[in-house]
């Protein structure tokens, strides 16, 4: 069974920037993440990460992924290992870095690292199948670049046999002109690793270790050297600026997209569309342009999203509407509900079926029931609806005393006026209406009528709801 290491160590200099750069985000995940999804898709025995810059940051970051990998595949996952590399200098020196880890292992590891949020778990496997075939020490996977600028030069003997990678740095003009290149995703026997790292020098542009020596070291020594040239540059890019940056994320992007239209969702404009890559939609739903969905965001059949919307960790349902320019985050819309233009939904809302919340109304950690209506200028927090509920423009439950946050609870079929203020804890029994500009302090009995500031309960309503 292949073990597999993954190199996240540096800071990247060419970024600009004091946040290590696997953590940078592409597509709603940090770099780091995106590698950890490839090489867990291939079940190896151990995930070897090397750490530096930001150490317990990288290492929270690649353990919640492989946490929710492991939650949603229902399986344990592998042993996940952190090694700490406390001064970089360089790639071969982060793998000298987990010399006691590997002195354990036996067998197959591929190295790759943490900055190309682009490789296809396929493509290491046919990395480690070819590694095997070919009863290789070491196999390097290599690409053919137009612009091979930055990468080490793979340089091979007539044959084709591999000869040695020259480092951008160290090439000759000739060497420079080579455009196969190696792109830091490698197979390694461990047992010929660790022997060859005892060989290693610095005597190099940079002063570095560079982990592009080792296979050079091996085909010295009689070791086996393989090359794998695989058919996409694109695949196995990593990110060194902000520029390469913004491009990934429009590749990642585009290839979402065409996922979700390929699957049945209409993108009415694809190019102000930004939709990350956990992001589930159903068949028929139309997403208008300008709409931001982010998270692991689900979103049911037969809905509609329009413009200047955001979506973030939200559960939708089927045939619910999202309205122009309304805010929804960690929060449920349930079948047929409409929310919006303007509205604001956070922390746990939870929109009951064929509710509307309509415009600059905001919804704060409440429970809103089937077939309630808030459709104006209103403040719903730490508050309880029942069914079919109307509440009237301007309201606003007062839950906050300046230490604590209080509940507000109105029963089913209540109907509160406009500019109602609910002073929690308070309750509204079931069927009872306020009048405009009420200031509730104290609960309301069922099918009762209260007005005034403070409300006095004036009478109790005869009847159903009035």
């Amino acid at each position: 069974m292949t073990d597999i290491m993954i190199l996240a160590a540096g800071l990247g200099t060419r970024m600009k920037s004091q946040r290590a750069k696997v953590l940078h985000e592409v597509a709603g995940l940090p770099l780091v993440c995106h590698v950890m999804r490839a090489a867990f898709k291939l079940s190896p025995a151990s995930i070897i990460t090397i750490v530096g810059h930001q150490a317990e940051e990288v290492e929270r970051a690649a353990r919640d992924e492989a946490g929710r990998l492991a939650e949603k595949e229902g399986r344990a996952g592998p042993e996940l290992h952190f090694v700490l590399q406390a001064e970089q200098r360089g790639t071969g020196h982060a793998v000298m870095s987990a010399r006691e880890l590997l002195a354990d292992l036996s067998g197959p590891l591929i190295i790759l690292a943490g900055d190309g949020p682009m490789i296809k778990s396929e493509t290491l496997t046919r990395l480690a199948e070819t590694h095997s075939a070919e009863r290789n020490d070491a196999t390097v996977l290599t690409v053919c670049m137009d612009d091979p600028t930055g990468y080490g030069r793979i340089i091979r003997a007539g044959d084709g046999r591999f000869l040695r990678c020259v480092e951008q740095k160290d090439a000759s003009p000739e060497e420079l002109a080579v455009r196969e290149v190696a792109v830091s995703i490698y197979c390694f026997e461990i047992k010929a690793l660790l022997d060859a790292l005892d060989f290693m020098n610095t005597d190099n542009a940079q002063g570095e270790y560079y982990l592009t020596e080792v296979p050079q070291i091996m085909a010295s020594r009689g070791k086996r050297v393989g090359l794998l040239l695989h058919d996409s540059a694109e695949e196995v890019m990593g990110i060194n600026t902000r520029i390469e940056l913004a491009d990934m994320e429009r590749k990642l992007r585009e290839r979402k997209l065409i996922e979700l239209m390929l699957a049945g969702v209409t993108i009415v404009d694809p190019a102000t569309t930004y939709i990350h890559q956990d992001v589930e939609i159903g068949e028929d739903t139309i997403v208008h342009p300008q709409v931001i969905i982010e998270g692991a965001s689900r979103i049911g059949r037969d809905c509609a999203v329009q413009s200047w919307t955001r979506l973030k960790n939200v559960e939708i349902s089927d045939r619910v509407t999202i309205r122009n320019s309304s805010v929804i985050e960690d929060s449920r819309i349930r079948e047929g509900a409409t929310v919006g233009p303007f509205a604001r939904l956070r922390m746990g809302a939870d929109i009951g079926e064929k509710a509307g919340i309509g415009n600059f109304v905001e919804v704060k950690k409440s429970k809103i029931g089937r077939g309630t209506k808030a459709s104006h200028l209103t403040y719903l927090g730490d508050a309880t609806l029942g069914d079919h509920v109307n509440i009237g423009a301007g309201t606003v439950t007062c839950n906050y005393d300046g230490v604590r946050k209080h509940e507000t609870i109105i029963e089913d079929g209540v109907k509160i006026g406009s500019d109602t203020m609910l002073v929690a804890p308070v309750r509204v029994g079931r069927d009872s209406v306020t009048g405009a500009g009420t200031v509730v302090t104290k609960d309301i009995p069922p099918d009762s009528l209260a007005v005034g500031v403070p409300a006095v309960v004036k009478k109790k309503l005869t009847g159903k709801k009035q």
